[in-house]
């Protein structure tokens, strides 16, 4: 009995110490990337410009910022309690505050979020645009069950027909080219696959 308690002893003290160094590296991970923010957005205010001119952003609920509210889906976010946490309220997100495209725009320096494809006009294409929407995925079926959704292909289509709106607005092809060859492209897709 004497062994079996210094055995459970043991044991529990070699658990006892694992979870407390798990919970340890947990906060130091935390406290690393909490770091890395803080540096990344100083670096940044002392930037007057973006560091790309513009940000172009596919994917899928995870990154949409209210591409799917005006489409009959069951995949919308255009209502409380998404965005109680956000200064317009609810406006397509997929959460309570900012995606994660959301704080990368803020960490690149642009002064405003990237405007959704559905309400993009004119001069805000110069900026990017953010082609995601709920439901969509890599496979061009994924989310038909929840209603329509702009597919990764329609998320494409939409991008060639902003590239021939900077073209217009900038009014020479090579001149475009040069101009979307110097901004950043994220994908965030494929959690609704499978």
């Amino acid at each position: 009995t004497f062994s079996n308690q210094s055995l459970l002893f043991s044991t529990f003290s070699l658990s006892y110490r694992i979870s407390v160094f798990r919970e340890m590296a947990r906060v130091c991970v935390m406290m690393m990337k909490i770091l890395m923010m803080v540096v990344a957005i100083a670096m940044n205010m002392a930037m007057s410009e973006p560091i790309a001119p513009c940000y172009f952003i596919f994917g899928d609920s995870l990154v949409d910022s209210g591409n799917n509210n005006q489409l009959t889906s069951l995949a919308r976010a255009d209502y409380f309690p998404y965005g109680i946490d956000f200064p317009f309220g609810p406006t397509g997100r997929f959460c309570n505050g900012k995606t994660t495209v959301d704080v990368i725009a803020e960490l690149l320096g642009f002064d405003d979020y990237i405007t959704p494809y559905s309400q993009a006009r004119g001069e805000d294409i110069m900026r990017g645009v953010n082609y995601a929407s709920a439901a969509a995925g890599v496979r061009e079926e994924t989310g038909r069950q929840l209603g329509a959704r702009i597919t990764f292909a329609g998320q494409v289509a939409n991008h060639v027909n902003t590239v021939s709106q900077v073209v217009n607005i900038l009014g020479d092809e090579n001149e475009a080219a040069n101009y979307l060859s110097k901004c950043i492209y994220s994908i965030g897709l494929g959690s609704n696959d499978y």
